[in-house]
């Protein structure tokens, strides 16, 4: 468990009424003799002390001018008073909702980076989670994540919870707003999307991440890689952020370049033939509806043009797919993929020629 720094947050609260008290006290004058010199009643003065009653601006000048300091100091003095009860009164509201953590990977969500840990303070890490969401109140998230989530099939084999894909889809969200994107252009991110396949052929993410991500966001479209946490079992997503940008977010879960840029320009496809009012999720097992065959296909096509399809059927040896790929200028993993997929190709060969991908913290 990382340590962290965690503010200090006392469990009394001092109201500015007790610095008035110390101050009358250091005089020598009751609090009769003080309601006299600023000219409010007795009963008045006792709530002022007490904290009931507020010191406001007309307050904070008659107290500069009877006690002394300015009435910047004692505005200061009754707006950190104000805050701290406030706070007070939030962290029991954090403590009651602390349930609520229980539906989030908390736990993956600490070792990606993506919050704090604060979970010897379930008051504090609901507090912390709220943060990364960019929300109020926990029936915020529920109405902002989880809702729009309502559409999608669990997957058959994986159980999707909403909380952990709600936590991927958001930090999805945070790194997007990391990237700079012109406007989306159509007609720009077809054109990318070639230079994009050329990037097939580079084995190193380090290299290829960043000139897909420039390409992309020249187009209007933030791409982002971030792991799935349990429960999330999500290869890509895409979203639109705001009409003129879209998030194109992959999760890596099959962790080779064949599943990687399928997963890319399926996603891809979704952006160029699809709505921007849609949100789609690929859950592993889902149903396939018009829009998945369509982004399959086109994903598919882009890849492997048709024409060259007719070559991959019979090929077994692994100088013939270096060569096919060479000649349609794809990494040979990809054809080795699609020829799995299809059935020409058993599940067990020639897989030596993909790429495999981990993430700096597994």
């Amino acid at each position: 468990m990382t340590d962290i720094e965690v503010q200090f947050e006392p469990d009394w609260l001092s109201p500015p009424g007790d610095t008035v008290a110390d101050a009358l006290e250091e005089k020598g004058w009751s609090q009769a003799e003080f309601a006299q010199r600023i000219g409010y009643t007795a009963k008045h003065v006792n709530q002022l002390i007490r904290g009931k009653a507020p010191i406001s601006e007309e307050t904070a000048l008659r107290l500069e001018r009877v006690l002394g300091s300015t009435a910047r100091f004692w505005m200061k003095r009754e707006a950190e008073y104000r805050e701290a009860v406030a706070r007070r009164f939030e962290l029991d509201a954090m403590r009651q909702e602390s349930a609520w953590l229980t539906e989030l990977p908390v736990k993956e969500m600490v070792r990606f980076g993506w919050v704090q840990d604060c979970r010897g303070n379930a008051a504090a890490q609901v507090a912390e989670c709220l943060r990364f969401f960019g929300v109020a109140t926990v029936p915020a998230w529920r109405t902002r994540y989880v809702a729009p989530l309502a559409a999608f099939r669990a997957s058959q084999r994986y159980e999707m919870q909403s909380g952990a894909v709600a936590a991927w889809l958001r930090q999805g969200e945070r790194r997007a707003a990391e990237i700079e994107c012109a406007p989306f252009d159509r007609k720009a991110f077809r054109q990318a999307l070639q230079g994009v396949r050329a990037l097939t052929n580079e084995p190193e993410p380090g290299l290829f991440v960043p000139s897909m991500t420039a390409l992309c966001a020249a187009a209007g479209v933030a791409v982002v890689l971030e792991p799935a946490p349990p429960g999330c079992p999500v290869s890509g997503a895409v979203r639109w952020l705001t009409p003129d940008s879209a998030l194109l977010m992959l999760s890596l879960r099959y962790k080779s370049n064949d599943q990687l840029w399928f997963s890319f320009f399926h996603e891809a496809g979704h952006l160029l033939l699809h709505g921007k009012r849609l949100m789609f999720l690929e859950v592993e097992n889902q149903l396939d509806s018009q829009e998945e065959v369509e982004a399959n296909a086109f994903a598919r096509d882009f890849l492997i043009p048709p024409a060259m399809v007719t070559q991959l059927p019979g090929i077994r040896s692994e100088v013939a797919v270096r060569q096919v790929a060479e000649q349609i200028g794809i990494a040979p993993g990809i054809v080795v993929g699609r020829m799995q997929k299809e059935g020409w190709l058993p599940w067990t060969h020639l897989n030596g020629l993909k790429t495999r991908y981990t993430w700096a913290h597994e």
